[in-house]
C-alpha cells in the first residue's frame, strides 16, 4: 500500500483538494462534542472512571482522526481514521464485559481478541454494502449486549439498544452514500459521521452512568452480604 496514493471514496471528493470534502470533514465534530459531553457527565458525577476517560479521549481522536482522512485523503491519512474507530470499539467491547456483566480480565481480554478476530475474518472474506461489512459484528454485540442485560440491568440495555438503532441507521447511510451520488452530490457519509457521534456519546453516557466496574462489585457484595442486624 503507497501511503500518498489518494482515496476518491466518497460523493463529495472529486480531486485531491484539501478542502474537498467540507460535509464529510466537518462532520467530524459531532465526535469532539460528543467527547465533550461526556466529559462534561463524568465531572458532574464526580468519580474516577480511567476506562471512561480513556474511551472519551479516544472519542476525540477518531473525530481528529477522521477530520485529517477526509481533508488530506491519502492511503496513510486512513489509518487515522479506521484505528481510533476499531481502538474504540473493541475497548468498548472488554468494557461491557468487565462493567455490565462483571467477567473478568483475563476471560474478557480473551473473548475481545476472538471477537476481533473474528470481525476481521468477516471483513476479509465479504464484500459489499460499501465496506459497511466490516460494522456489522460491532452492531451485532451491541444488540446481543442489550438483549443480555435485559430486566437485570433495564437503563444499561436501554442505553445500548438506543446507541445500536442509531448505529443500524448511520451504517445505512454509509452504504448509500456512493449510490445516490447522482441524485445528491454531497452524498451521505456526512449523516455517518453525525449519527455516529450520537452514537458514541450514548455509549460513553451508558457506561459512565452505570460506574466504575470496581465500585459496582462493591457495591453488590455490600448488598448481597447477610445483615447482621435489624432489618
Amino acid at each position: 500500500m503507497a501511503f500518498g496514493e489518494p482515496v476518491l471514496d466518497y460523493c463529495e471528493r472529486l480531486d485531491g483538494g484539501f478542502w474537498a470534502e467540507p460535509l464529510n470533514a466537518f462532520s467530524n465534530a459531532g465526535f469532539l462534542i460528543a467527547a465533550a459531553a461526556a466529559y462534561g457527565l463524568l465531572r458532574r458525577r464526580g468519580e474516577s472512571d480511567v476506562a471512561a476517560m480513556t474511551l472519551i479521549g479516544v472519542t476525540a481522536s477518531v473525530g481528529v482522526g477522521s477530520f485529517i482522512f477526509h481533508t488530506v485523503a491519502t492511503r496513510g491519512a486512513m489509518l487515522l481514521d479506521v484505528i481510533p474507530i476499531a481502538i474504540f470499539i473493541y475497548s468498548y467491547f472488554l468494557l461491557a464485559l468487565r462493567r455490565f456483566f462483571g467477567v473478568q480480565l483475563l476471560v474478557s481480554a480473551g473473548i475481545t481478541i476472538a471477537f476481533a478476530a473474528a470481525s476481521f475474518a468477516i471483513d476479509a472474506s465479504f464484500t459489499g454494502l460499501n465496506g459497511s461489512i466490516a460494522y456489522l459484528p460491532a452492531l451485532a454485540s451491541l444488540v446481543s449486549f442489550s438483549a443480555l442485560l435485559g430486566s437485570r440491568d433495564r437503563e444499561s440495555a436501554r442505553g445500548l439498544a438506543l446507541a445500536a438503532s442509531t448505529f443500524a441507521v448511520s451504517l445505512v447511510f454509509r452504504t448509500l452514500d456512493r449510490d445516490i451520488c447522482g441524485a445528491f452530490p454531497y452524498g451521505a457519509h456526512f449523516v455517518w459521521h453525525a449519527l455516529n457521534a450520537i452514537v458514541l456519546w450514548l455509549l460513553l453516557a451508558t457506561a459512565i452512568n452505570r460506574g466504575p466496574a470496581k465500585k459496582l462489585n462493591g457495591s453488590m457484595r455490600a448488598e448481597s452480604a447477610p445483615s447482621s442486624g435489624n432489618p
